[in-house]
């Protein structure tokens, strides 16, 4: 197993083709990608000069989603980048793409982190019994091989899941009656 804040070293043959150091064999630009997006940080290296290489082949990874139309970066944003390899706002513009990318990825964490703490139909009424008769209706379907369900429900025969499926759909939708009154 690879240490996960080692990056993986990937190396450039003269041949061009591009070798993973790890598991001793040839990789693509898409499999350095999804290696990436797996959350490894990647380190590709000339074989003979000892160049560092990653910034061009992240760049072409980043030009060949863009040429197939998985476009992220629109023509403003593609412009404005031009713009600055020229001008003196080129010092600033690292910086601000560095912040803007930390605050994106600070944004996603927290909204993933809230979506798993708080379930807004969570307040919906009867939706405890949704939810029950929803494990139940799995364990059914299963035939009771739901991983990580344990206490009461998964101890009851077959014979108790039908009924007490029965008892929630009833209690349900009287729950469900009474609120369109």
């Amino acid at each position: 197993m690879a240490e996960a804040n080692k990056p993986l070293l990937i190396k450039r043959y003269a041949s061009r083709r591009l070798y993973n150091t790890e598991t001793s064999d040839y990789v693509t630009l898409e499999d350095i990608a999804t290696f990436i997006r797996e959350g490894r940080e990647v380190q590709i290296v000339d074989l003979k000069s000892g160049d560092d290489l990653t910034r061009q082949y992240l760049l072409q990874i980043i030009a060949e989603h863009e040429s197939r139309g998985e476009s992220v970066l629109g023509v403003d944003i593609l412009t404005d980048l031009v713009r600055s390899y020229t001008s003196q706002a080129s010092s600033v513009v690292p910086d601000f793409l560095r912040a803007s990318f930390e605050m994106l990825q600070n944004g996603q964490s927290k909204a993933m982190e809230n979506m798993t703490k708080v379930n807004p139909m969570a307040a919906m009424p009867g939706f405890d019994a949704m939810r029950a008769q929803q494990e139940l209706f799995m364990k059914a379907m299963t035939g009771g091989m739901m991983p990580g369900k344990t206490g009461s429900t998964a101890e009851k025969g077959d014979g108790d899941d039908l009924s007490d499926i029965k008892n929630q759909l009833a209690a349900l939708q009287d729950k469900l009656s009474k609120m369109g009154k």
